[in-house]
């Protein structure tokens, strides 16, 4: 019993997410951190506020409405994620593109009937024994284009 769970526990993709849950705490961490330092009082700056809006509230009823502090928590959401996707996702994109670039299609191929070599399916002649092979089995019919 044992050493099933140990097993399970040693899987090499239960210790990746282990990791990766911590990585991305401590990631968390610091782009929270740099958001309400830098970026919040900035906003606040440009728009003429403190930055910080979780004192602002509107009463209705005797029943007060803290509305700052949902904008405190949209603005930091909208922030973080611009800091995630302008320093995570474009350059990890970048860096994908560039080490795994897109590999091209193959082309279909058939084998050529008279001399057994694999030709595109596409061709009208093989490249080989340059026998025609236009309408054979296996081989698109001939393409004819009228000049004049």
């Amino acid at each position: 019993m044992f050493q099933g769970f140990r097993s399970f526990l040693l899987r090499g993709n239960v210790v990746d997410l282990a990791v990766g849950i911590v990585i991305g705490a401590a990631f968390t961490a610091v782009v929270t951190g740099f958001v309400t330092a830098f970026l919040t009082p900035l906003i606040g700056v440009a728009t003429g506020a403190v930055g910080d809006f979780s004192k602002q509230a509107f009463t209705v009823g005797g029943t007060d409405f803290p509305y700052g502090a949902f904008l405190n928590a949209l603005i930091s959401f909208v922030l973080v994620a611009a800091v995630i996707y302008f320093a995570v996702v474009v350059p990890v994109g970048r860096l994908q593109a560039r080490f795994n670039p897109v590999k091209d299609q193959p082309v279909a191929k058939s084998d050529c009937p008279d001399c057994l070599s694999t030709v595109p399916a596409a061709a009208v002649r093989c490249a080989f024994c340059t026998s025609e092979l236009a309408g054979r089995p296996g081989f698109p019919a001939q393409v004819t284009t009228s000049v004049g």
